[in-house]
């Protein structure tokens, strides 16, 4: 019986392990860099360093310490991903050899919409206190019921929520450190197909009514982390090297996030007697994920009217090494998924120019890798490979006090292969989604900001 025993671990397993994978294919791995509208008009460039609303509450909080006044700053942005996917002898695993995986292709991007909010308070000539409200990692994807590929995914969706408290000092005349906490709420809802026809193939049961890729059933698994939120913290410092001059660092910790929820079976009328003793039975299930650490080092340089930036941060993926999942049900034994990612590193440079006394014309570049070491770990929940941006925007000054920031960013991301296996202790459920992607994203960012 050891097969009915382990036909839950793949499943539950690989649409978690997915799940998790979201947003690569804007930011690395799943991570969001989209916080603040002034810094998408340069790709983000500086953004250590260079501090010129509260959204620098996120990005560097020592930078509050360059604020005159009192700020508050509310943003969106509307991430549009473009993405197309052609089967190219995508497989699904039977007795004897493989089979031609039936369905159609299809791109399974879904828009959104990222909000982020900032405040920043002075407390005295010295010290400053922040608040930051933002989205650190999400995004979803909706395949198709029946595409090719709907054994590996059909539905993603991940939201969190950080709530980031922060505090600067002025050390001397030269330099300024800050920190701040992080309290990370997580939310996920996600589903695949299962072939319950393979399942009845490996047992010998195969018939009219359970029958490979005839007999498709849906495991829907929900789960979040809101009665026990994760925590991290964040710190970084700048100093004037000179007058025109100023060098950022800023770092965030690893979080460690656990999600409680429940996994639900819908289980075909021909292959209903699989559920025999309970197996494939609603059942509880948590897992953990390590979210990495990354540190930034940036610089700003102005002459004149014109403010030179740069930046390179890293990202340590490499702690994303496995997936560890519970389950209640013991007939769904616990399981853990390798995924050994790579660290990243992103580059980019960009400008900031005042056109006139009221209005700031900006421009960027990026250079943004993956953290997907290869086709065969890369997943049909958003299939990231490296990012180039192109960046545009500006800030209109509206009164003395209120400006308005927009941004557009275009990501050309490079055309990438998969080869990814499900896994599972049923040779028969291994089925292997092989084909290109083609993607690229449009973002587009608004920011208000108000000096008090």
């Amino acid at each position: 019986m050891r097969f009915l025993n382990t036909i839950g671990e793949p499943v539950i397993q690989s649409t978690i392990v997915a799940c998790l994978i979201l947003g690569q294919v804007h930011a690395s791995g799943f991570a969001l860099i989209e916080n603040g509208a002034s810094g998408q008009g340069n790709a983000y460039a500086g953004s250590a360093a260079h501090a010129i609303d509260a959204s620098t509450v996120f990005f560097n909080p020592a930078g509050m310490m360059q604020l005159e006044k009192d700020h508050f700053s509310i943003a969106g942005h509307y991430i549009k991903p473009n993405s197309s996917f052609t089967n190219q002898g995508s497989t699904a695993a039977v007795i004897l050899g493989r089979t031609a995986l039936t369905g159609s292709d299809d791109d399974g991007g879904l828009a959104a919409f990222v909000p982020n909010l900032y405040w920043v308070k002075s407390v005295d000539q010295q010290t400053k206190m922040g608040l930051g409200v933002q989205t650190l990692f999400g995004l979803a994807t909706k395949y198709d019921d029946a595409w090719v590929g709907r054994y590996h995914a059909v539905e993603t969706d991940l939201k969190t929520l950080n709530i980031n408290p922060s505090i600067a000092f002025q050390v001397n005349s030269q330099m300024a450190i800050g920190g701040g906490i992080d309290m990370v709420f997580g939310d996920i809802v996600f589903s695949n197909a299962i072939d319950f026809g393979a399942i009845c193939v490996a047992l010998g049961l195969a018939s009219a009514t359970c029958s490979p890729q005839a007999t498709d059933g849906f495991a829907d698994l929900s789960g979040d982390n809101l009665s026990d939120p994760a925590f991290g913290f964040n710190f970084g410092l700048q100093y004037l090297i000179t007058p025109a001059t100023n060098l950022g660092v800023s770092y965030r910790s690893e979080i460690d996030l656990e999600f409680e929820g429940t996994a639900d079976f819908m289980v075909p009328a021909g292959a209903t007697f699989l559920t025999a003793g309970g197996r494939f039975s609603d059942s509880a299930i948590s897992a953990g994920v390590t979210l990495p650490a990354s540190l930034a080092l940036s610089v700003s340089h102005t002459v004149e009217k014109v403010t030179y930036l740069a930046d390179v941060t890293w990202t340590g993926w490499s702690s994303f090494d496995e997936l560890r999942i519970d389950y209640a049900n013991p007939l769904q034994p616990d399981s853990v998924t390798t995924e050994n990612w790579n660290d990243t590193l992103r580059y980019s440079v960009g400008f900031d120019y005042q056109y006139t006394d009221k209005m700031v014309l900006r421009s960027g570049v990026a250079l943004d890798q993956t953290p997907v070491p290869n086709a065969e770990r890369r997943t049909a929940r958003i299939p990231g490979n490296d990012r180039k941006w192109v960046s545009f925007g500006l800030t209109y000054l509206l009164d003395e006090d209120l400006t308005l920031d927009v941004g557009y960013s275009h990501l050309f991301i490079k055309d990438v292969q998969i080869n990814n296996e499900y896994e599972s202790s049923i040779p028969t459920l291994e089925s292997t989604q092989k084909g290109e992607y083609k993607a690229s994203v449009d973002i587009l960012s608004a920011q208000l900001n108000w000096s008090y």
